[in-house]
């Protein structure tokens, strides 16, 4: 018997049971979709995880004051802006830029009652490291902290609460400590920065220069470092503490941290959910084959008796092999082309009508399409081995 013609029988077969291959080949379509359903989930998660934390910024470098050296705190121990332009001459080759902050809090009216707001003081090198997007207006420019001018950006949030846009928050006048400020601009983050920002909704940006006459103390935190490759994170992280120690009084302690440990531990997370996701999707491809495997064997039987005169008739125990064989992968095959038009299909759908983009993996597909076969092989196995090993004489003899 030639393939050709074991495909042919095979169908025929089918056809004569169209509910029974009908739903043999639905159980394969859900697990192949599954399949790729879920390793589109997992690249999915695992891209929007990682662009979150490298929007906030892999190669990113951010200290504060931790301890002082003895007993008492003193106001020597915090970091200065003197210290971020030591850093700047010191780091020039190695760094993109270096910023600090200062806030406060303050209450201003929104909607009719009196609400705390932040208060950020810091300069023209917040915006690229911290990745802040302008919604409207501009951000605040060298000449602003030379010359303090009392000039503010607000969250998008804020100015809509506040002002009913962002639009129309330019120009208007915020009071803080008891001075006006104009509004020059709004703003927003980039990405989600899951807890790693001083920005809250209700921010307001000032120059460092201004802020600095409404605290008492002079204390960045905290400082911010940009390096220019993320393979220099670590080395320069180092040197950011050296300096910062070196500048202050001997036993005063700075926490210096970079995002590459929380880079990696997202990483670590979405390879785990991944592998979990991939299991269960195993599992139903499991449960499939098991009932492509029930329903050949319970095929088996109704057919003895056809198996048992064609085996009578002179056909080889291997042909018969074939042909059961050949069925088996014919319905997983079915069932698996299905399953990955579903499964390319629902991620297009998302696509199409929600305006989201959604990865799919030409790996997937190929993974799902070489497991449909796989799966018609194996758990076809043993229905048409023993099909192949029936004697002739007792499958003419079968009711």
């Amino acid at each position: 018997m030639f393939l050709g013609e074991a495909v042919r029988f095979s169908a025929q077969a089918l056809r004569a049971s169209p509910v029974r291959s009908l739903l043999t080949g639905l159980g394969m379509a859900i697990g192949t979709a599954s399949v790729i359903l879920v390793v589109t989930i997992s690249l999915t998660s695992r891209d929007y995880v990682l662009e979150q934390v490298q929007g906030i910024g892999s190669n990113i470098i951010f200290a504060y004051y931790a301890a002082a050296g003895g007993s008492t705190v003193s106001e020597a121990d915090y970091i200065k802006m003197e210290d971020v332009r030591a850093i700047r001459r010191e780091l020039t080759s190695d760094i993109v830029a270096a910023t600090g902050v200062m806030f406060s809090f303050d209450r201003i009216p929104i909607g009719g009652k009196e609400r705390d707001v932040k208060v950020i003081g810091t300069d023209r090198d917040y915006q690229p490291v911290r990745n802040i997007v302008i919604s409207s207006g501009r951000f605040l420019d060298e000449g602003d902290l030379t010359l303090r001018t009392k000039t503010a950006l607000l969250t998008d949030q804020l100015a809509a609460r506040m002002f009913g846009g962002r639009a129309a928050a330019l120009g208007q006048t915020v009071k803080l400590h008891g001075l006006e400020f104009t509004v020059i601009g709004t703003f927003r983050e980039k990405v989600e920065t899951f807890g790693q920002s001083e920005v809250d909704r209700d921010t307001i940006l000032i120059p460092l220069t201004v802020l600095r006459y409404f605290s008492p103390v002079e204390r960045i935190d905290p400082l911010y470092v940009q390096v220019r490759s993320p393979g220099q994170v670590d080395r320069v992280a180092g040197r950011v503490q050296e300096i910062l120690e070196a500048r202050h009084r001997a036993g005063a302690r700075y926490r210096v941290d970079t995002m590459t440990a929380m880079l990696n531990a997202a990483r670590n997370i979405s390879l785990i959910l991944s592998l979990v996701l991939v299991l269960v999707s195993a599992i139903t491809l499991l449960i499939s084959g098991i009932g492509i495997m029930n329903i050949m064997l319970v095929t088996v039987t109704e057919r003895t008796r056809e198996i048992g005169v064609r085996l009578a008739v002179g056909a080889a125990p291997k042909e018969i092999l074939l042909q059961f064989l050949t069925e088996a992968v014919l319905v997983s095959l079915c069932g698996g082309t299905a399953g990955i038009l579903a499964g390319v299909a629902i991620p297009l759908g998302v696509r199409l009508f929600a305006g989201i983009r959604i990865p799919i993996s030409p790996l997937a597909i190929l993974l799902a399409f070489g497991v449909s076969c796989l799966v018609g092989l194996v758990f076809g196995m043993l229905p048409a081995n023993r099909a192949a090993h029936l004697h002739p004489t007792e499958a003419l003899r079968y009711e």
